[in-house]
């Protein structure tokens, strides 16, 4: 008998590329998302730092005030503009996951597949095993 061949070989190596694409896509999207919170959190720390040092200080004046206000405002157009990039980026990473999943889905339906066929084909080797040592045995009785 021959040795297992899976036809669908070079079809399931396929998917695996394509859940391995998939998932390394799924991870920098994820990664994309934690540098922006990173960024938003030192944005907001750096926002909080100067506000206190200029809070600090003893000598102040209007045009410091006025400038504090636009730093602050400026702060929070950021953070603003963040927290919108971060909804997108939110938007594309579930967007992402369900293509990942459907790649996974689609490799583990043909791996079940294989895992069907190469059941297949042991029961027919072991069917064939088994005929052979028979017509072994009944070869070697006949000749005794």
């Amino acid at each position: 008998m021959n040795a297992f061949r899976f036809r669908l070989e070079r079809v399931l190596k396929f998917r695996q590329t394509q859940l391995e694409l998939e998932e390394n896509r799924f991870r920098q999207q994820a990664a994309q998302i934690s540098r922006l919170d990173q960024e938003r959190a030192e944005a907001w720390a750096e926002g909080f730092h100067v506000e206190h040092e200029v809070r600090r200080w003893r000598d102040l004046a209007g045009k410091d005030l006025a400038a504090l206000d636009a730093f602050r405002l400026a702060v929070r157009a950021r953070a603003r503009r963040m927290a919108e990039r971060r909804v997108e980026l939110v938007r594309l990473l579930a967007e992402q996951e369900a293509r990942m999943l459907e790649a996974r889905r689609r490799e583990r339906l043909l791996e079940r597949l294989r895992g069907r066929r190469l059941a297949e084909w042991v029961v027919a080797w072991d069917r064939e095993m088994e005929a052979f040592a028979s017509e072994a045995f009944l070869a070697r009785w006949r000749r005794s």
